[in-house]
């Protein structure tokens, strides 16, 4: 594993354990190079998924970038680190189960809507703001309104 710090390319491993949700392992290793200690995480990948943008281009299935899109939609909200991780698994699970080598990014966006409906309110509008392209505020009241009238129901 190359060292995030000088570069160097061995370094060896600490120590190993679990996540809590024992979706990945956890590894503490220290660089041969510079001595320097990091943390890095291994994760099953079931195959590699090629996201279909809505212009056609298409890309390789980030993790990361999942990952930042639900923890900028959750920042300020009381939603546990975990459970956006949890989320994440899920939905890289879903992706990579389906039987697809390609996966439309509308998919992906929905499996965020879903989720982000359960875990919390406000998260969900402020994905679904920038995931539908609200471009005025009665957009957002309209959104706000149905969310509203769901969870009265629900």
């Amino acid at each position: 594993m190359r060292c995030p710090f000088c570069a160097h390319d061995d370094s060896q491993v600490k120590d190993s354990r679990p996540t809590e949700d024992n979706a990945a392992i956890r590894r503490r290793r220290q660089c041969a190079g510079c001595g320097a200690r990091f943390t890095t995480f291994e994760r099953v990948q079931l195959r590699e998924v090629t996201v279909v943008k809505s212009d056609g281009r298409r890309e390789p299935f980030e993790r990361g970038k999942l990952e930042r899109s639900l923890t900028l939609a959750c920042r300020k909200r009381e939603v546990a680190p975990e459970r956006v991780d949890q989320l994440v698994s899920g939905i890289q699970r879903q992706v990579e189960t389906a039987g697809d080598s390609e996966v439309l990014s509308d998919r992906i966006g929905e499996l965020v809507m879903e989720g982000l409906r359960q875990i919390d309110p406000v998260a969900y509008i402020r994905f679904a703001s920038v995931y539908r392209d609200f471009s005025e505020a009665r957009d957002f009241e309209e959104f706000a309104s149905t969310v509203t009238d769901a969870a009265r129901d629900g």
